[in-house]
């Protein structure tokens, strides 16, 4: 498994999870749900995310290049 996917599925699972939590336990959880999509969105301009370099530094491989099939 990849950086990127291992990604998806941990940023997802927290979502998940928060909400849940904001629902069942305590509302205050959803701010943990701003606080992932937040890192998401920065993500996306910077291209830099504390969680991908944890994951590296665990070794999951990153990913190979993508080539283009035209």
């Amino acid at each position: 498994m990849t950086v990127e996917r291992s990604l998806r599925l941990i940023a997802g699972a927290f979502v998940t999870l928060s909400v849940l939590l904001g629902i069942y336990v305590n509302a205050n959880y959803l701010w943990f749900t701003l606080f992932v999509g937040l890192n998401l969105f920065q993500s996306g301009f910077t291209n830099w995310c504390p969680m991908m370099a944890i994951l590296r530094k665990a070794g999951v491989p990153g990913g190979a290049a993508r080539t283009s099939r035209a």
